[in-house]
């Protein structure tokens, strides 16, 4: 029996960060992070803020605790996780211009 996908079971994460770029090493800390995060299979949403899509809560969570894995030494990172659903209530704008959003692209997964 194919289960129906579930807006409310599809989940998002948006890691959210700001890291000091003062010094060589911060600078590398930053960029590594970002790396990981794109290797992760997570897109920039807004300049630091990447969200990845995830088929479930159990598929987020392995998601959550590898981006914890590389978390950089300094620096303030937030995770969230949101359904498809709310995630898909999200009102973007562009100044005060309303624009139309667009999820980023959806990955392919196999079962």
């Amino acid at each position: 029996m194919i289960e129906r996908i579930s807006e409310y079971r599809v989940m998002w994460i948006l890691v959210l960060f700001d890291l000091p770029t003062e010094t060589k090493k911060d600078k590398r800390a930053y960029v590594d992070f970002r790396k990981n995060l794109q290797k992760d299979g997570f897109t920039m949403f807004q300049f630091s803020i990447y969200v990845r899509h995830c088929a479930s809560s159990e598929n987020a969570a392995v998601h959550i605790k590898r981006v914890k894995s590389f978390l950089p030494e300094f620096g303030h990172i937030g995770i969230i996780c949101l359904t498809d659903k709310q995630f898909g209530n999200i009102e973007l704008f562009y100044g005060k211009k309303a624009v139309p959003s667009s999820a980023p692209g959806q990955q392919l997964e196999l079962f």
